[in-house]
């Protein structure tokens, strides 16, 4: 990770993973196939296929509407990093 970006764009790539995770395990908890997902989100199949797959880092209106489908909230916060000791 020499370069000066690669870091910040591992972590979003991280982060997009993660959330596509989450969201395919609260899809799946609910027996619903992706495209029942995407039909309740207004989006198209394919594009939660990526998203499930971290394969895009999601807007904050993205989210949103998958939590509606999904009858959740989105929860965005900052926590301070803790100094190495």
């Amino acid at each position: 990770m020499a370069e000066p970006r690669a870091a910040e764009a591992y972590e979003a790539t991280r982060i997009a993973y993660e959330l596509g995770k989450t969201v395919r395990a609260m899809r799946e908890e609910r027996g619903w196939s992706q495209s029942d997902l995407a039909a309740g989100a207004a989006m198209t199949q394919s594009a939660v296929a990526r998203f499930e797959a971290g394969g895009t880092v999601p807007t904050i209106p993205v989210l949103e509407r998958l939590a509606r489908a999904l009858d959740a909230d989105v929860k965005v916060r900052l926590t301070p990093r803790v100094p190495a000791a």
